[in-house]
């Protein structure tokens, strides 16, 4: 988790707020092969192509990819997707558990959006993890962070709440709610929410 004191800069109308959203309009609007993203609810989760589309709120980085084809895992799109989730703040690398990029892919279908998935946090090395527990009570010493099995998010077309309270149906992982600092957290250690 980010300390509320840098995601309350990130809402402040300025040339990085104006640069972030002039990102996610143009990801918005190019992503055709996010078309599947517009299908009802109950919607084939198991597609033959997967797409994912994301912004670093962090780096501003932009990634738009399809990482799944013909029932496997596409090697150099995993490798893109470890890049823009690394710790920002050592450039750090690791990779991402599949399942929880599955995940990700899961509740953009469920909740209809459109919109890339604003990172908010995703990979942690230990030091960034302990610097950041000196700031808040809410970071945890053995974080799925860590692990590249966690990562705080949100889209900018789907209520905060929806985007968590679906996030609990999946029963797939830990759920944390953060309104205020207007982001969750997913995880895919064992099924629980805050």
């Amino acid at each position: 988790m980010t300390p509320g004191k840098k995601l309350s800069a990130l809402r402040q109308p300025d040339r990085r707020q104006f640069l972030i959203q002039s990102s996610m309009a143009l990801l918005t609007t190019t992503l055709t092969p996010l078309a599947y993203a517009s299908k009802s609810a109950t919607a084939d989760l198991n597609t033959d192509k997967k797409y994912l589309a994301f912004i670093h709120l962090h780096t501003n980085e932009t990634l738009q990819c399809c990482y799944w084809h013909n029932n496997q895992y596409i090697t150099k799109e995993l490798s893109k997707i470890n890049h823009l989730l690394r710790d920002h703040r050592t450039n750090e690398v690791t990779t991402i558990e599949p399942q929880l990029i599955d995940l990700l892919h899961q509740l953009h279908t469920l909740t209809n959006s459109k919109a890339p998935f604003e990172i908010i946090s995703g990979y942690r090395s230990p030091r960034t993890n302990e610097s950041l527990r000196k700031n808040s009570s809410g970071v945890a010493k053995r974080s799925y962070h860590m692990q590249g099995k966690a990562i705080d998010i949100r889209l900018a077309d789907v209520d905060l709440k929806r985007l968590r309270d679906t996030a609990i149906s999946l029963q797939a992982g830990g759920v944390g709610y953060y309104r205020k600092s207007g982001f969750i957290h997913i995880d895919t250690g064992r099924p629980r929410h805050w």
